[in-house]
């Protein structure tokens, strides 16, 4: 059994939008692509290599798989990170995908629930989500994600795509590890953790 993991930079009020640049991502008049450039330090850095350090494969939407495939093939070997996403195998998400480019990939797309079930379910590595904000939505709303792993940005946009919107159903998650970066980032990895537990306090 597979673990599904997502992972994502957000803001503060829960904005995923083109965080690593101006060109990432601009539909609905987005402007503030590149958010995370003032908040990117070695420490974060040194997150993502180690998070990235054991064998994973990629689950991806078409269009964050179409800007990493335009990015990461031209990554030198000496980038951890590169190496890991080009050694991945990539299951993309895609009803008009024919011919990936960025190999080893499969594409997903006649039953994506189906289909991510029995991967997950298969033998191989974890699976890994980055930004694919609509495939996100998906794997919410039809309780697939294993774990989450987030990077929270101390700023607030107002707009832009959230990482829990239309997908998003009630869901309690237990917090397995944290830090802080020098720059105010938290970083924290959520596992699923079972219902939504109410009472009253006091």
């Amino acid at each position: 059994m597979r673990k599904l993991v997502v992972l994502s930079f957000i803001t503060h009020d829960g904005v995923m939008q083109a965080p690593g640049g101006p060109e990432e991502d601009p539909t609905g008049g987005f402007d503030y692509g590149g958010w995370v450039a003032g908040y990117f330090d070695d420490f974060l850095g040194k997150v993502m290599v180690n998070q990235m350090g054991n064998p994973f494969d990629l689950l991806l939407g078409r269009k964050t798989y179409e800007i990493f495939a335009s990015y990461w093939p031209k990554a030198v070997p000496e980038n951890p990170i590169g190496a890991a996403f080009n050694r991945a195998t990539k299951y993309v998400v895609s009803k008009t995908l024919e011919n990936p480019s960025w190999s080893p990939a499969v594409v997903l797309g006649r039953d994506v629930v189906r289909e991510i079930r029995a991967l997950k379910a298969s033998e191989g590595p974890d699976l890994q989500v980055h930004g694919s904000g609509k495939l996100v939505q998906t794997l919410l709303k039809n309780d697939l994600v294993d774990e989450l792993w987030l990077k929270t940005f101390p700023l607030t946009l107002g707009s832009g795509k959230k990482l829990f919107a239309e997908g998003t159903i009630p869901a309690a998650f237990r917090l397995e590890r944290s830090s802080i970066s020098p720059r105010g980032v938290i970083i924290a990895s959520y596992a699923r953790d079972g219902d939504v537990r109410t009472g009253t306090i006091g």
